[in-house]
């Protein structure tokens, strides 16, 4: 299994980056399922007091788990400006 927390990208984006990597919307509502990983999204939304702070975190299970979760980290890097 692998985790990670994403920070300021909503979910819809980050399951459209799993859809990119091979993935397919499964029966389940939120989960992608691509060849030998599943991958479910949660998202919530902390900070203090009126400023709210979008956060993602992203569980992939299965063999290629670690190889999907890099991608995704490539996918979900933005650049300045």
């Amino acid at each position: 299994m692998a985790q990670a927390v994403f920070g300021g990208l909503p979910a819809w984006l980050l399951e459209a980056y799993l859809l990119e990597l091979g993935g397919r919307r499964g029966d389940d509502s939120g989960a992608v399922v691509g060849d030998g990983w599943r991958a479910t999204l949660k998202p919530e939304r902390g900070g203090a007091g009126h400023i709210g702070i979008a956060r993602v975190t992203v569980t992939i299970e299965g063999d290629e788990a670690s190889g999907v979760l890099t991608a995704l980290r490539k996918k979900a890097q933005r650049g300045g400006g």
